[in-house]
């Protein structure tokens, strides 16, 4: 009996309390996309520079397999809109790694050209794609003007980050133990890529 008299609800016929249900790891927010670096920059003569003259936020969309990311930028004065997945997302614009062995395009051979996937930029011919055995997509050269370098201490030791010249995006790693004719070994994150064959 409650104190004015009335029987209080059963706990057989009292519903169960609500609980928040937990957020889906994909609807955590994402990191602010980090500048772009200096060779970057629109005022640049460079013919790989480009001029971004919008960039209108939009809804993050979900769609089960983790989510999009839209980015609406006008590139070469074609608008356009990316929609890129948490992975790529987080390794173009936030310089994550994939793990290794993961991407298709470690073992795509076919000739073609590799391709920025943030905006699209060619950056590797598959006739300079090798394998490395380290499980990323290797290649010994890029194509000329398409990828920027500058000096990575992240790992407390140092390394050269390779970045797509356009639009920023991190791509991996270039390294002095690759095959002739240069010795370098570019080590690139599949997910931040796209392959197009002929």
């Amino acid at each position: 009996m409650t104190k004015e008299g009335h029987a209080g609800p059963s706990l057989s016929s009292a519903s169960p309390p609500r609980r928040s249900p937990a957020p889906h790891p994909s609807s955590r927010p994402l990191p602010p996309w980090r500048p772009q670096p200096a060779s970057c920059d629109p005022s640049s003569s460079s013919p790989a520079s480009a001029r971004v003259d919008e960039i209108v936020l939009l809804p993050v969309i979900d769609d089960g397999e983790g989510i999009a990311c839209p980015l609406v930028e006008d590139v070469d004065g074609k608008r356009r809109i990316e929609l890129l997945k948490r992975h790529a997302w987080t390794v173009l614009r936030h310089e994550g790694t994939e793990r290794p062995y993961s991407s298709p395009l470690n073992g795509e051979h076919r000739a073609g050209t590799f391709a920025c996937k943030g905006c699209a930029q060619p950056l590797f011919s598959s006739k300079t794609k090798f394998e490395s055995g380290t499980g990323w997509p290797s290649f010994y050269a890029p194509l000329k003007g398409a990828v920027g370098t500058r000096s990575d201490r992240s790992l407390m030791m140092e390394r050269v980050e390779v970045h797509c010249s356009r639009c920023g995006g991190h791509l991996g790693h270039v390294f002095d133990d690759g095959p002739k004719p240069t010795g370098k070994r570019y080590c690139m994150n599949g997910v931040a890529m796209t392959f197009r064959a002929g």
